[in-house]
């Protein structure tokens, strides 16, 4: 036995570190793949400091980027599989509108994408306690998964078995999944790789429906608006579903920040992004008033192509890696954990992950250990 002083080795066959959506959906798919799965989350559930903001998302099959359109039909059929698991309403259908100059290429590639028909999809909502993320995290648990949260990842040891040592205790597994958000360079890097991830801090902003406006009160559909000037990296909008009478409208972008530090803006600091956000609002959404009556902020991870990393580590094949989605990942978070329990159990993927590879950016591995 261990002397009191040391925590219990506990040995599992896979262990995924990082308890948002994606970790979740890959802890799910290995339990359900009857594989003893343990989830580590380093804040205690349920936390807003990641990627998985609010109740609503929109998840839609318009998509500019092929292989993510491609994705999207598998999607929708986890998702279903997921409510019907859950036996829970997880869609509300608002169609949605995207917006943009002629010829933009996002525009018409959302277009191409849609094919014949013009339905945008529905809207992934939460209508009801508990919000996806958790209900995702409660069907794992009924396949038999553990989840331990408020346990900080100190150390990784790779191996044939990996050794995860936490602030609680130490953990062993011959497969590891990262999928640990804007903490994920700081977990890759002792084990080698220098990965090219960008945490911003988001504005998500609320705006209040002005009294008689037309369509106050009634649920429009989320929008999109690309190819503008002013705002390169796109305005979306969710009706007000989360918070009665205020819409959602936020920029898809925001300011570089250390995940550890995102909540410590001085007082006085400008937000120019809400600033653009307001002038967009007065110009084409009239209906709202100009100035945002709730602000929380959430993270995005961004690569500098946008695209995920969804690989093995170059040098240790039983270290699974899911990150940088770059503030478009949790419509596709589904078949993302899918992906990353098939790549962990050496199952050739059910889509291709050559967009996703670690090797597309160059000198990210480090000299040997």
């Amino acid at each position: 036995m261990a002397a009191p002083s040391q925590p219990q080795q506990v040995t599992y066959d896979a262990i995924v570190i990082g308890a948002g959506i994606q970790g979740s959906f890959a802890a799910y798919h290995l339990a359900q793949h009857h594989r003893d799965t343990l989830l580590l989350e380093q804040f205690i559930l349920p936390h807003s400091r990641g990627s998985s903001h609010g109740q609503s998302r929109i998840t839609r099959s318009a998509y500019p980027r092929v292989p993510y359109a491609r994705m999207m039909p598998d999607c929708f059929r986890l998702w279903q599989r997921l409510e019907a698991e859950a036996g829970t309403n997880l869609y509300r259908r608002t169609g949605l509108v995207v917006l943009g100059p002629a010829g933009d290429p996002e525009l018409e590639g959302c277009r191409r994408s849609l094919g014949d028909t013009r339905d945008g999809g529905p809207l992934a909502l939460s209508p009801q306690p508990p919000p996806v993320t958790i209900l995702t995290q409660d069907v794992f648990r009924w396949h038999g998964g553990t989840l331990r949260d408020g346990e900080k990842v100190l150390h990784i040891e790779p191996g044939a078995v990996v050794t995860v040592t936490t602030t609680a205790g130490v953990y062993r597994a011959p497969r590891l999944i990262i999928a640990a958000g804007a903490w994920t360079g700081a977990l890759v890097g002792p084990l080698g790789l220098r990965l090219p991830l960008q945490p911003l801090r988001i504005d998500v902003c609320y705006w209040r429906e002005k009294e008689g406006s037309p369509g106050a009160g009634r649920a429009g559909p989320c929008f999109m608006a690309v190819g503008l000037s002013k705002a390169p990296h796109g305005i979306y909008g969710l009706p007000a579903l989360e918070y009665p009478g205020l819409v959602k409208v936020c920029y898809h972008h925001g300011s570089p920040t250390d995940p550890e530090e995102r909540d410590r803006v001085s007082p006085g600091t400008p937000h120019p992004n809400i600033d653009l956000l307001s002038s967009f609002i007065t110009s084409y959404l009239p209906g709202l008033d100009p100035q945002p009556a709730v602000v929380e902020t959430c993270l995005y991870t961004n690569t500098p192509d946008e695209d995920f990393i969804l690989d093995r580590h170059p040098k240790f094949s039983n270290i699974i890696i899911g990150a940088g989605f770059s503030g478009h990942g949790f419509k596709l978070a589904p078949v993302v954990g899918k992906l990353l329990c098939e790549l962990s159990l050496g199952e050739e993927p059910s889509h291709s992950t050559a967009p996703f590879a670690i090797t597309r950016f160059p000198g990210m591995l480090r000299a040997a250990m």
